[in-house]
């Protein structure tokens, strides 16, 4: 696994592929206001692989 970095809701980093991207705006759009204000992304690299986890849990994988 690489380390990656963080990021908040809505700001999602333009180098992640576009289906990911997609089904990050979709979970976004389902969220809280106050969740929009608070949660945020972390990204890390598996394998050469994204994989993005919201603060909530919710994990997605490129």
């Amino acid at each position: 696994m690489q380390l990656g970095s963080r990021f908040s809701v809505g700001q999602a980093p333009p180098s992640l592929p576009e289906p990911l991207r997609t089904e990050i705006e979709a979970i976004e759009a389902r969220l809280s206001a106050q969740e929009r204000e608070t949660l945020r992304w972390t990204l890390t690299w598996l394998e050469n692989r994204p994989v993005v986890t919201l603060d909530n849990g919710v994990t997605l994988r490129g």
